[in-house]
């Protein structure tokens, strides 16, 4: 995993949890960011991809105020990673979904399922692959979760996943799941995965980020009901 920690000038303001109306009264991973990138003060800069800035804030609250300046490092490094293409959506929810599933509390297991069969059926659509097929990470994140992957397949084989719907209300309910599920996981150290997750999704945006625009279809049809359950790509809720 690739170490993004940089050295920020001296006598910015400290991160806290939530929106700040002002450096004055702190700010929060992507307040800074907007500062830092010389634009107008907000926790939705347009200098950062609108999804890895929601993981920013999420990762930002749920991170405890002992763990939290540490995520200062990665700030400089969602500064002008943005892009159109839908592919970028899907990658940086299916890393959280998979990044989180095998620690995530038991509530939060189905979603989190749903939500990797959901993203790797949509990047099949997306890049023209046949629609039963999976990468190897999140067959092995299923494999750990057999009961929520089970329940997964039978809940979302037969809805269609409209394309419009996954970016706007599908890969951000993602993200917030799989955050909300790694602060709640019983380990010692939430604070270092959230961390470690906060940089996995850099890394897909900056591998992703100059591929041009994806084609986005109406909708993806239902996976055919005769594939096997850790194979088939569903769509989300």
């Amino acid at each position: 995993m690739p170490s993004y920690d940089t050295q920020l000038p001296e006598m910015l303001p400290m991160l806290s949890r939530g929106k700040h109306r002002n450096p004055r009264r702190g700010a929060c991973f992507m307040e800074m960011a907007s500062y830092l990138a010389g634009e107008r003060w907000s926790d939705h800069p347009s200098c950062t991809h609108p999804l890895l800035a929601a993981a920013g804030r999420l990762v930002n609250d749920h991170t405890s105020d002992a763990g939290r300046q540490r995520l200062a490092g990665l700030i400089p490094s969602v500064i002008g990673l943005t892009s159109d293409d839908l592919r970028v959506d899907a990658r940086i929810a299916l890393r959280s979904a998979t990044f989180a599933l095998p620690v995530a509390p038991a509530e939060r297991q189905r979603v989190l399922a749903v939500s990797v069969l959901t993203c790797e059926r949509v990047l099949a659509h997306i890049d023209r692959r046949p629609p039963n097929t999976m990468a190897d990470e999140s067959r092995s994140a299923l494999e750990m979760v057999p009961h929520a992957a089970r329940w997964a397949d039978e809940f979302a084989r037969e809805i269609p996943t409209s394309l419009k719907a996954f970016r706007r209300h599908g890969a951000p309910s993602t993200v917030l799941y799989a955050v909300d599920g790694i602060a709640r996981a019983c380990v010692p150290d939430p604070d270092q995965l959230l961390y470690d997750l906060m940089v996995a999704v850099i890394g897909e945006c900056e591998a992703l980020i100059d591929r041009g625009t994806a084609d986005v279809g109406a909708a993806v049809p239902p996976p055919s009901p005769a594939a096997p359950a850790t194979d088939v790509l569903s769509a989300g809720r």
